[in-house]
């Protein structure tokens, strides 16, 4: 067939993409592994995290907080944001760790304020005064602490000393919440309430397997609820008697990462419905495991790391440590693009419209000081002499200066859009301002490919050969960085 008689092509929807850091041929890999948590299975955050807060709640006022009437706001806080331990404060960095919002309790920090508390400080994550909150299951830690430092700043909270022990505190009220079980056994009785079902996923595994991929399931949540959970999101959307467990070639839960990719840890078999143990020297086919360690997924694959990928939803637990660790190719879920590349898209043609009216101020601004520096060779008596006089320089400098007053006036409502696209505290997750953000910063060195949920890859099908992008630099724009 000519090619011009090929039919158009058409590519999946931007807000479905799988997004390149480094070039991923996936036909090549033996294996991929998931994570169940927030990838495998995506949870409503607005749910979730409402439920995970109140429990939250109740704890705090069992610690005698004055907690009792707060409620979870989606609004005060977002993925990727970070916790000042030593200032009380949720801050929102660049990609080098300059920070550019900040929230004091529940208040936006003017920017007089900001640059007072940080100036000449960036964010350095190797230091114990930051945390970095890069999961979801942070979002209702990070509302809480928020609103309880409007309280400490009151006096309201007992036997809290400093913002790091107020965190700490509500850190440690919230682990116990997860440690106990509590929340999952509620999620477990009713899935349908805080799950978002997702049908196409079962067929982009089924793509995976029948293409020669051995499929790995690695989760840090225990059996039982692992067994319902997938039992819940998988079985009914797989073909005849085939269930969730046919599916996988090994499945492993309690694994404990990040320490799952370093350690020697010991493997258990699961050996029945209820999870009785029994402990097992490597990983075989159709196994159902307990513990253990990445070097024994290696070993049963026999194959090295650059062979896997992983995906999960983690940055530092599941992309960081299996990179870094054992070059295993890694793959991070972040359901939140989904939602930010449509908004992109829908804000396309006023971005358009602020880009032009942002050109427009960079050739008024470069005229207005080429005027300013004329006027000033000619009144201190060096250089050419410019052919206006003092006065007409002057005057088409002021006319200059009105005609940026009035085009401030039309960038700043586009500019404030922009801004808060997704979340009017907050904005993107990816960006703060035309910079990109420090979340996008961990991605871009951790993440070969990041994507929006794992059944993306019906879409893409696994034969993609994901290419990264040409890098961008300032001059690739033209003058100014293209601002």
């Amino acid at each position: 067939m000519p090619d011009d008689a090929i039919d158009p092509i058409e590519m999946p929807p931007p807000e479905r993409g799988i997004y390149c850091n480094r070039t991923l041929n996936l036909r090549s890999l033996r294996a991929v592994g998931f994570d169940m948590d927030y990838t495998l299975i995506h949870y409503r955050p607005e749910e979730w995290e409402l439920r995970a807060y109140e429990h939250l709640r109740g704890r705090l006022v069992e610690r005698g907080w004055p907690v009792g009437d707060h409620q979870f706001d989606a609004q005060l806080i977002t993925l990727g944001l970070i916790v000042d331990l030593e200032l009380g404060n949720v801050v929102k960095a660049n990609r080098f760790g300059y920070i550019k919002k900040a929230m004091h309790g529940t208040r936006v920090l003017p920017y007089p304020e900001q640059r007072k508390a940080y100036s000449g400080e960036h964010v350095d994550l190797r230091e114990d005064r930051w945390v970095f909150m890069n999961t979801l299951f942070g979002l209702s830690e990070g509302c809480m602490f928020l609103q309880v430092v409007d309280l400490y700043e009151e006096g309201l909270i007992p036997n809290v000393h400093s913002y790091r022990d107020l965190y700490r505190a509500v850190r440690e009220s919230l682990d116990e919440t997860h440690m106990e079980g509590e929340l999952k056994a509620e999620i477990a009785r009713n899935p349908t309430r805080f799950v978002v079902e997702d049908p196409e996923l079962p067929l982009a595994l089924l793509d995976l397997k029948h293409a020669g991929k051995k499929l790995l399931l690695i989760t840090n949540s225990e059996w039982t609820y692992t067994r319902d959970m997938m039992r819940s999101c998988f079985d009914a959307h797989l073909p005849g008697d085939m269930t969730w467990r046919d599916l996988f070639d090994v499945k492993i839960v309690g694994a404990r990462k990040p320490g799952f990719f370093g350690s020697r840890a010991s493997l258990f078999q699961v050996v029945d419905e209820e999870g009785l143990l029994r402990p097992a020297r490597s990983i075989e086919d159709g196994g159902i495991y307990l513990g253990g360690n990445a070097s024994l997924v290696e070993e049963y694959l026999g194959t090295p790391g650059d062979d896997i990928i992983y995906f999960g939803d983690h940055i530092f637990a599941d992309v960081n440590v299996s990179k870094s660790m054992l070059r295993w190719r890694t793959g991070l879920v972040v359901r939140e693009l989904e939602d930010e590349v449509r908004a992109i898209e829908e804000f396309k043609p006023k971005q358009r419209q602020l880009q032009e009216l942002m050109d427009d101020k960079v050739r008024m601004e470069h005229r207005f000081s080429e005027l300013r520096i004329q006027l000033q060779r000619l009144r201190k008596r060096y250089g050419p002499k410019p052919a206006q006089s003092a006065a007409d320089l002057e005057a088409g400098m002021k006319a200059l200066r009105t005609r940026l007053v009035a085009l401030d006036g039309k960038i700043a409502p586009l500019a404030k859009e922009a801004g808060e696209l997704m979340n009017a505290n907050w904005g993107l997750l990816m960006r703060t301002g035309n910079d990109k953000s420090h979340l996008a910063r961990q991605i871009e060195r951790y993440a070969d490919i990041y994507t929006s949920r794992v059944s993306n890859l019906l879409l893409h099908t696994p034969f993609i050969y994901a290419r990264s992008p040409r890098g961008s630099l300032p001059h690739d724009s033209g003058p100014e960085g293209g601002v």
